[in-house]
């Protein structure tokens, strides 16, 4: 296996590096030894890498690898990479102490242990301060890159979420009082040549509004990062090969052979890793407050905007799933939520402008091709808890009032004042599901067998979208089964009457019918979310239909959020011989139980193994028409039942 290769290579390596410095253990290595005074202008390079392992190092070894991968370059005298390693249980070689906070150094003579105390919580402020203040002094430099590796959860949730201390993770305001600690703010002349995030979901508006202040650039990842992260070998041998590079240089370095290692492994359709130049940022936080402005007064004068706002949303590209079985991230690409909303926003083009002005080099798999270099916050769920987080570290005013009378009908504190610095007197009262009759709207179905939901012109002004929901009925054994959730429907907003367009089959593995829901509707393709064990482990399977080539392909399996925000950084490939269990959702025909995940089926991975569509099966199904809102509200209409046999289908209302 390459992870054990690579550990032992890891583990001669530090044995020989520790050797060298007098000791044959770690408790015997040197202390630390300060680095000459960097000059302006003298070309030395320091990289300080906080790499906080948790569960990807004790169940992959990914850290592990990626040291491996930093120790093929034999780097020049005047780089050095200062390492803080903790945060996991367990670590993958023999050298680590998972009981132990380590400082290590490793430059042209080999890699070596510094120093270790007790471990601490590297989701702490204090932690990464002391860190950061012991690199900068012991080992400065004309040029650094601080860059962090680990989990990521974007704007809310932060990074570096610690296994050994609950996951708790350095949010946006934590990082900001450790950074400025060390390097006081200055957005004129920051401290730093980059910052960088080997981590999910960090390209964003906020961290770069944090980051202005201390870098001039910043590389990270709108979307979730497959498990094999930044390829190590590729970038510092770059800057080992050049080291009068400068922070552009070596994040289109990271840009490239992070996106060559993941073609290389097959992990590259649905990557995204921008370069952001911080120095320009500005314009863009301008541009970004103008057009959240811009978006309350249009909601203060009809709040049928949030409906159209949600729309625009769906169909913009989003990072980390979003979806109820996923979890939801509620991140969204910037720039394409900026043209899908430049119909009624004007200033929308700024917002683009801005984005190409700043974001100055990324790189992005073909699931991912709408990627504009940064995200921003959208409450795709409408949960409180969440955006009362977006509050305390998002940027800006505007967006967080925007929201909070979208999700609550109210405006965040301060708000009375915001609104009158734009002449905007009052907020007229919101319009939602809740205040509608449409739970239980009863369906018709026309002379072709296509059922039809008739709500009237107010939809266009309540739903921020609408699908439907798929059930196999088993009446003799009292069962219901969800097979999922799709958009499948013709719709006429401007008179509010919605079409099915079910044709009898659905999502298939080999074969066999799955639980799906989509997670994307674009133009040129759409993503779906498959909930399977694999190999007796839950994961969601990300499955892609491409609307041009008229086909479906299998992505990737990966594990979604957990309760902290956290993202899964694996994707994990199928492998020949993986044993795959579908899952649908059951619940009673007569009662009012609420659904549960269900193993139906069992199957094997081939090399010929792929998704696509089936024919149901023959019986009875059962189709619900789902609408929600902009603040997180539903509302499910009655149901029309496809009985299918010898695949043939009949269509009827269901009544009460």
């Amino acid at each position: 296996m390459k992870k054990k290769l690579l550990s032992l290579l890891l583990a001669l390596a530090m044995a020989l590096s520790l050797a060298a410095c007098g000791g044959d253990e770690a408790e015997s290595a040197p202390p630390a030894t300060k680095a000459p005074a960097a000059e302006a202008g003298d070309g030395s390079w320091a990289v300080y890498w906080y790499l906080c392992g948790s569960d990807l190092e004790t169940n992959g070894g990914f850290a592990t690898t990626d040291l491996a991968e930093m120790m093929e370059v034999q780097l020049p005298e005047n780089v050095n990479v200062v390492i803080q390693t903790g945060g996991a249980a367990v670590w993958q070689n023999e050298y680590m102490d998972p009981a132990k906070l380590q400082r290590w150094l490793y430059n042209s003579e080999g890699l070596q242990l510094l120093e270790e105390s007790d471990t601490a919580n590297m989701g702490d402020a204090q932690t990464l301060y002391e860190f950061l203040d012991f690199a900068n002094e012991n080992f400065p430099a004309d040029k650094v890159a601080v860059t962090f590796w680990n989990h990521g959860g974007g704007s809310v949730n932060g990074a570096a979420f610690d296994e050994i201390h609950n996951l708790d993770s350095l949010d946006l305001a934590e990082m900001y009082q450790a950074f400025d600690a060390v390097w006081p703010a200055d957005a004129e002349n920051p401290a730093l040549e980059l910052v960088g995030f080997d981590t999910c979901l960090m390209a964003t508006v906020d961290v770069a509004a944090v980051f202005q202040n201390f870098a001039k650039y910043l590389v990270a990842s709108e979307e979730v990062e497959p498990g094999n992260g930044w390829l190590y070998s590729g970038w510092l041998g770059a800057l080992a090969d050049d080291p009068t590079m400068d922070g552009a240089d070596l994040g289109i370095a990271i840009c490239n052979t992070y996106y060559e290692g993941c073609e290389a492994v097959g992990t590259h359709e649905q990557t995204t890793l921008s370069l952001t130049d911080l120095t320009r940022v500005g314009a863009l936080l301008d541009a970004y407050e103008s057009f959240g402005q811009e978006a309350l007064v249009a909601a203060a004068e009809d709040p049928g905007f949030f409906a159209e706002l949600g729309r625009a949303a769906a169909q913009s590209e989003n990072y980390g799933g979003n979806t109820r079985e996923q979890g939801y991230t509620n991140m969204v690409d910037l720039g394409h939520l900026a043209r899908q909303t430049a119909w009624m926003l004007p200033s929308a083009q700024s917002i683009c402008d801005a984005l190409a002005d700043c974001v100055v080099y990324q790189v992005g798999g073909v699931y991912r091709s709408e990627a504009t270099g940064l995200s921003c916050y959208y409450s795709y769920n409408g949960d409180i808890d969440d955006f009362s987080g977006y509050i305390d570290m998002g940027a800006g005013l505007a967006f967080k009032h925007l929201f909070a009378y979208e999700l609550t009908g109210e405006l965040a504190e301060g708000g009375e004042e915001y609104l009158a610095s734009l002449d905007v007197q009052e907020l007229p009262e919101r319009v939602t599901l809740a205040d509608t009759d449409w739970d239980g709207a009863p369906l018709d179905v026309n002379d072709e067998g296509t059922s039809f939901l008739t709500l009237g012109p107010e939809a266009n002004d309540i739903l921020a979208g609408i699908g439907f929901s798929l059930f196999y009925v088993d009446e003799a054994n009292d069962q219901m089964l969800l097979l999922g959730t799709d958009n499948d429907l013709t719709a006429d907003w401007d008179n509010g009457v919605f079409y099915d367009n079910f044709r009898g089959v659905w999502g298939a593995i080999d074969g066999h019918l799955v639980y799906m829901e989509l997670s994307f509707e674009g133009e040129d393709y759409n993503l779906y979310s498959v909930p399977i064990l694999l190999n007796g482990e839950a994961y969601n399977l990300q499955v892609a239909y491409d609307f041009t080539a008229g086909e479906w392909s299998i992505l990737g399996a990966s594990q979604g959020l957990d309760d902290s925000g956290m993202a899964s950084k694996e994707m994990r490939l199928l492998e020949v011989g993986d044993v795959i269990t579908t899952i649908w959702k059951l619940a009673s025909y007569s009662g009012d139980d609420d659904f549960e995940m269900y193993a139906a089926e069992e199957l094997t991975v081939t090399a010929d193994t792929a998704f696509g569509e089936a024919p149901l099966f023959d019986g009875s199904y059962s189709m619900v028409f789902e609408m929600w809102d902009a603040a997180g509200n539903y509302a499910y209409s009655d149901a029309v039942t496809f009985d299918c046999a010898n695949g043939e289908i009949m269509t009827t209302v269901y009544e009460d």
